[in-house]
């Protein structure tokens, strides 16, 4: 049942010198890419460790390894120092007995909120889904929106969960991700859209949901001594206020607009509280394209909605580049399968598609070397429409993201950042990080690298392959 309760919303504008300094730099709204793991962990902490009165954090994802743990207490000394620090987790992986979740749970200055729980409770994802059938329609729309906002100064948007494989931290698989940082007028927004989902009637304070003076689940000694290992020295005043003086210096002007889902006012699975007002955005912003639509998703599974927008670009002349997962690289092989279906499709009708190497060449970019045969995968979410429009947020391209999930991303208007973008990804569509799929003359798809053409999709091994085409005999693609 929906849950009534009193409103709150974000603090006052911070007016530390931080932000003053900052903001004689820089008044005007900016955005900086963090294009690598590393350097998007490095301001996340950065950005928490600026805290002086407020930390809004909303995530999908947070796993108690070494990153989840580094982040965590990070938080715990912004809560020490007196900040005030809200988070709010979907519930899909939350499990209320991790070392995260245990560390943070109880303090004074932290409130937790859970989005759209299941009844049922239980440690174990899988026992929890099976005892939540009965109410299936509800559980399924997850909130899968990931921010951070602090001081009302500055905000992360983007796709990166928190978990060492967001950051090239992974001993085996890592992602290739992205976000942004931004600071200036449009934090109010961003803010806004934090405060929505907070105020939820589906957001349910932790305390309501389980006992949180429990003791954690029992971690691996080697995680609690990982913890320590990867702390890293307190970066002092001056050098924090060189960093950011010299990020806004090198950030990009433009004007940014906050799109996001509504949560649902009452039963998350009424047809009329469907969370489409993110992928509404992006289509009618699609239908506006003249010269060229990139198109960068982890999982994509079009719509007819998207569909169609997609090939009606395509008849008024616009070039349709499109970067997604290789089966191979994919860690959802069920996401590949119903993709597969569309394939001819948008290859037929002259969408330039290409998948990403699960070996990539330059795979180092994205993961802490040593590199040896750590594997790759896309989680990124970036549109480019023409020359000055970029979107950049946490929507796939796929029924669960624009239909189901919900979501919320930035919408850029810069040339000069939608420049840089193209710039970074252009080494992502390189043949020796990406296939790029054709049609030969007897309309099968070919996957070609240099000079390597193969007649079959790259697989991992045979049995891969099987469970990829088991999966797409399936119906299940409106529930990915």
């Amino acid at each position: 049942m929906p849950l009534d309760l009193p409103s709150e919303y974000e603090s006052p504008t911070a007016r530390e010198p931080l932000w003053y300094q900052l903001e004689s730099v820089r008044s005007d709204t900016w955005v900086y890419p963090l294009n690598t793991g590393a350097e998007a962990l490095e301001w996340r902490l950065r950005v928490i460790d600026s805290a002086s009165q407020s930390i809004d954090l909303q995530t999908f994802l947070w796993k108690s390894d070494a990153t989840g743990l580094k982040v965590a207490e990070s938080l715990l000394e912004a809560a020490g120092r007196g900040v005030r620090v809200r988070l709010l987790l979907d519930d899909t992986f939350t499990d209320a007995y991790s070392l995260v979740i245990r560390r943070l749970v109880g303090h004074p200055n932290i409130a937790l909120r859970i989005y759209n729980p299941a009844a049922f409770r239980s440690a174990n994802m899988l026992v929890r889904q099976l005892f939540n059938l009965e109410d299936f329609g509800r559980v399924n729309h997850r909130m899968h929106n990931k921010l951070l906002v602090v001081d009302n100064r500055a905000a992360i948007v983007g796709g990166r969960n928190i978990a060492d494989e967001y950051f090239g931290r992974h001993e085996h698989y890592n992602f290739r991700d992205f976000e942004i940082l931004t600071a200036g007028p449009s934090i109010f927004a961003i803010s806004h859209s934090f405060d929505t989902y907070w105020n939820s009637e589906w957001s349910y304070p932790a305390e309501t949901l389980f006992d949180v003076q429990a003791p954690p689940r029992p971690d691996t000694e080697d995680l609690v001594q990982e913890r320590y290992r990867q702390a890293e020295s307190a970066e002092d005043e001056a050098s924090r206020m060189a960093a950011w003086i010299g990020v806004a210096q090198a950030g990009l002007a433009g004007e940014v607009r906050v799109i996001a889902d509504t949560p649902a006012a009452e039963n998350p699975a009424d047809a009329d509280a469907l969370p489409i007002q993110l992928s509404s955005t992006l289509i009618d912003l699609m239908e506006h394209a003249e010269k060229e639509l990139v198109l960068v998703s982890a999982y994509l599974i079009p719509t007819p909605e998207l569909e169609s927008a997609v090939e009606r670009a395509e008849n008024r002349g616009v070039r349709v580049r499109i970067l997604t997962n290789s089966l191979r690289s994919n860690n959802h092989v069920a996401a590949h399968s119903a993709y597969r279906a569309h394939l001819n499709r948008l290859l037929g009708h002259g969408a330039e598609v290409h998948e990403t190497r699960v070996l990539a060449g330059d795979r180092g970019r994205y993961m802490d070397y040593p590199v040896g045969d750590k594997h790759l995968g896309l989680h990124a979410k970036l549109l480019l429409i023409d020359e000055d429009l970029s979107f950049v947020g946490s929507a796939n391209l796929d029924p669960r993201s624009l239909r189901l999930n919900t979501e919320m991303g930035l919408v850029i208007k810069s040339p000069s950042f939608n420049s840089h973008l193209r710039d970074l990804l252009t080494i992502d569509f390189l043949h020796r990080n990406a296939w790029y799929l054709r049609l030969d003359d007897e309309g099968r798809t070919n996957w070609i690298a240099g000079d390597v053409t193969l007649k079959s999709q790259p697989a991992e091994s045979f049995l891969q392959r099987l469970e990829d085409w088991l999966l797409s005999m399936l119906p299940i693609e409106e529930e990915l």
